[in-house]
């Protein structure tokens, strides 16, 4: 991301400086803009992928309700007898009780690093298809510079520079 960012700003550098140079003042500067997010989950295959990860991750909470349950219900039963219990007792249902939640934050966190992987699996062609798709039209069209919408130098942009539903009907055409 930080090299894409060092690109863009290093290709915006040399527009500009291209712009104000004599050798380039007859040559048209066309600059487009592109919701990369936006194209992604709007395009037939980013919305199949994010079904896939919206049922992956479901499946994945899954997992841990019961751990989360059983987590609620030790709880209830230590909170309840706290006044009955043996301090022994209330000891070992305490060390139960933290032991689980070490258990779900453990699972948790490897569920979340799985899901992050799958993610990555799933959107990594679509972004390299999207990139690729992206390139092509900037080729064709004769456009000097393509910016992500989202890329923090861009402040502001003509409605008219985006370019983003014209590259998501691409990429559903070449689907």
């Amino acid at each position: 991301m930080q090299r894409m960012i060092r690109v863009l700003v290093s290709a915006l550098v040399l527009v500009l400086g291209l712009g104000w140079s004599g050798a380039a003042a007859a040559e048209e500067v066309k600059i487009g803009i592109v919701d990369v997010e936006q194209a992604l989950i709007s395009t037939d295959e980013g919305k199949a992928a994010r079904e896939e990860i919206t049922r992956k991750n479901r499946e994945a909470r899954a997992q841990v309700e019961p751990m989360m349950e059983q987590r609620k219900t030790l709880a209830d039963e230590l909170q309840g007898k706290k006044y009955v219990l043996s301090d022994d007792a209330m000891f070992q249902k305490q060390v139960q009780l933290a032991e689980l939640e070490n258990k779900i934050k453990s699972k948790i966190e490897e569920l979340d690093g799985q899901l992050k992987i799958e993610q990555g699996k799933v959107l990594a062609p679509l972004q390299n298809k999207l990139h690729s798709i992206i390139e092509s039209i900037g080729k064709e069209q004769g456009f000097t510079l393509i910016l992500a919408r989202n890329n923090p130098y861009v402040m502001y942009s003509r409605e008219a520079l985006d370019i983003t539903d014209l590259v998501v009907a691409r990429f559903n055409q070449k689907g």
